[in-house]
C-alpha cells in the first residue's frame, strides 16, 4: 500500500509504488483530487451507517454478534471498493488522526468530516424509512443509548476503542513502514471485535458520524456529546504515539 501524492495528499488503498494515472485536463484533476473524493465519503457513510443502524433496529434478539457483524463487514467491504479515492474514511476521529499523520491535505478536512456527517443522516433516514414505525421506534432508529451511569467510565471505553481502531488505521494506511493491503480486512475486524468488547458498555461507536446520523433521525440527544469527545481524544492519541514513537522515519516528528 502507498498514499498517492497529489496537489491535496489523500491516504488511498494501492499497493506499494502504484502511481496516480496522469491528469488529462485541470477541471479532471480539480474534480478528482477534491470533489470525487467528498462523494465517496458521503456515500460510504451513507451505506455504512444504513447497514448499521438497519443491524440494530432489525436485531431482534438483542444480541451484540448482529451489530458487530453488520458494521465490521460493511465497513470492510466499503473501504476495498472507494479506497482508491478517497481512502475510505467515514469517520470524522479517523479523517482527523489521518490528517495530523500527515495523511491527507487540511483543505480536504472539514469537507470530509461535512459529507461524512450528511452522510450519517442519510442513512439513518433511509433506515427510518424502511422499517414500520414501532419497531424503529423501538430501537431507538440505532441511535446511541448510555446505560452507564458513569459517564466518565463511557467516556473512556469510547476513548481506548477509537483509539484501537485509528491505530490500526493510521498504522495500516499511512505510515509507509507498516502499510499492508490487508488494511480493509483489518479495519473491518477491529470494528467488529470493538463491539464485541464494548457494544454493552457504550454501544461501541467510535464513529461521531454513526452517532450524529441516527441521533438527527430518531431525535435522541442523550448523553450524546460522548460519542464526539471519546473518538476524538481516542484519535488524538494516536497521533501522540504515531507522531513521537511508532511512526517512520518521514512520519515521526523526533528522534529522526
Amino acid at each position: 500500500m502507498s498514499g498517492t501524492e497529489t496537489k491535496t495528499e489523500v491516504f488511498t488503498i494501492t499497493e506499494a509504488g502504484e502511481s496516480a494515472p496522469e491528469r488529462g485536463n485541470k477541471t479532471r484533476s480539480i474534480f478528482e483530487e477534491y470533489v470525487q473524493p467528498c462523494l465517496a465519503e458521503l456515500f460510504g457513510t451513507s451505506l455504512f451507517v444504513f447497514v448499521g443502524c438497519a443491524s440494530v433496529v432489525g436485531n431482534v434478539e438483542v444480541s451484540v454478534i448482529q451489530p458487530a457483524v453488520a458494521h465490521g463487514l460493511a465497513l470492510g467491504v466499503l473501504i476495498m471498493v472507494l479506497g482508491q479515492i478517497s481512502g475510505g474514511h467515514f469517520n470524522p476521529a479517523v479523517s482527523l488522526s489521518v490528517y495530523l499523520c500527515g495523511g491527507m491535505g487540511l483543505p480536504l478536512l472539514l469537507p470530509y468530516v461535512l459529507a461524512q456527517m450528511c452522510g450519517g443522516m442519510i442513512g439513518a433516514g433511509l433506515t427510518k424509512a424502511m422499517f414500520p414505525p414501532d419497531v424503529y421506534a423501538a430501537s431507538l432508529g440505532g441511535a446511541f443509548n448510555v446505560v452507564n451511569k458513569d459517564l466518565g467510565t463511557t467516556t473512556l471505553a469510547e476513548a481506548m476503542m477509537s483509539l484501537f481502531l485509528t491505530t490500526v488505521v493510521c498504522m495500516g494506511a499511512v505510515n509507509g513502514q507498516t502499510r499492508s493491503p490487508w488494511v480493509p480486512f483489518c479495519i473491518g475486524l477491529t470494528v467488529t471485535a470493538n463491539i464485541f468488547a464494548g457494544g454493552t458498555l457504550s454501544g461501541a461507536c467510535m464513529n461521531p458520524a454513526r452517532a450524529f446520523g441516527p441521533a438527527v433521525a430518531a431525535n435522541h440527544w442523550s448523553h450524546h456529546w460522548i460519542f464526539w469527545v471519546g473518538p476524538t481524544c481516542g484519535a488524538l492519541v494516536t497521533v501522540v504515539f504515531i507522531r513521537l514513537l511508532l511512526g517512520d522515519k518521514k512520519t515521526r516528528i523526533v528522534l529522526k
